[in-house]
């Protein structure tokens, strides 16, 4: 996507706003939930990760990547015995979603895998109000005159209009809402990952993708302003840098810029640390910098629990 989110939000009909909403901030913010005694854990979990899980001298990124986001994955799971209906998630692995959908007089469909999707038994309460929702309309989207706002899209001939939530939402599947969307820049070479702006882009799409494919399940297919707007969100990382966001779908009538807009909700940039010394550095001897992690940024754990408790408590 070139242009990056701003590209998204056209093809999502989305207005866009910087940093978490209220609901996730009120988790972070709340010391009743603990958030601040997993300290310990997290950064004993970057350490395993950067520094201990490997016979190398240091791990490489396609190793450590996956193997942070496990361990962060495993201190979330620790708060179900405070509340124990965060044991109704499953983590689902290479999912397909399928959404397509009509923008101006141009078919438009986001097909693929999703990243790691945790489902829940039971979805994500709107985070906007009503009030809130209705005074998108007054939103005006960006365009990108003279370049076409489909600019780098693939262009292919479609057979069929496709709107699946994948094989992790079959009949009868007990964990049918998508909660969570997890993506993990985990290539080594540089080139070969997406840049933050890429990634947050890729994020909104796959996001929207979700919610609207889950919208047409329960609403049909029918254009229209969602009763029950549907949540999704995603985070991306590299094994150090986060990106959060959370895409409240409003409306599945997505052909002209009027009436009610989507809504994302934006954090971009949050590192969990600043480096990783695998190895100490020795100059004349002497030890200048000791192997270990240096600037360690709780809030950014804070922020990726709280999106892992947003609609339990």
């Amino acid at each position: 996507l070139f242009p990056g989110v701003r590209q998204a939000q056209w093809l999502t009909k989305t207005k866009r706003v910087e940093g978490l909403p209220p609901a996730v901030q009120g988790i972070m913010d709340n010391p009743a939930h603990g958030l601040q005694e997993l300290e310990e854990r997290v950064k004993h979990a970057v350490s395993h990760a950067r520094l201990w899980d490997t016979a190398e001298v240091a791990p490489r990124r396609e190793q450590y990547c996956p193997v942070l986001f496990e361990n962060l994955i495993h201190i979330c799971r620790l708060m179900s015995g405070k509340y124990p209906s965060l044991s109704k998630r499953m983590l689902a692995r290479n999912c397909r979603i399928a959404a397509t959908w009509e923008r101006e007089s141009i078919l438009l469909q986001v097909r693929g895998l999703s990243g790691i999707l945790m489902n829940s038994v039971t979805p994500i309460p709107p985070v906007a109000s009503k009030e809130e929702i209705l005074a998108t309309k007054e939103h005006v989207l960006e365009t990108f005159y003279p370049i076409a706002p489909t600019i780098d899209l693939q262009e292919v001939n479609v057979y069929k209009e496709l709107n699946d939530t994948g094989q992790c939402f079959a009949d009868g599947y007990p964990y049918s809402h998508p909660h969570t969307l997890f993506f993990l820049e985990s290539a080594n070479v540089r080139t070969d990952r997406f840049r933050p702006e890429q990634l947050r882009a890729k994020m909104l799409m796959f996001a929207f993708g979700n919610a609207l494919a889950k919208a047409k399940v329960l609403h049909g297919n029918d254009p229209k302003v969602l009763e029950q707007p549907v949540v999704v969100q995603s985070v991306g990382t590299d094994g150090q840098l986060f990106q959060f966001m959370v895409f409240q779908l409003n409306t599945t009538d997505l052909v002209s810029n009027d009436g009610v807009k989507n809504l994302v909700w934006i954090d971009s940039d949050q590192n969990l640390y600043e480096k990783a010394q695998c190895v100490p550095e020795v100059k004349k001897r002497v030890v200048t910098k000791p192997a270990g992690i240096s600037g360690f940024q709780p809030d950014t754990f804070k922020k990726f629990l709280a999106l892992y408790l947003h609609g339990t408590v």
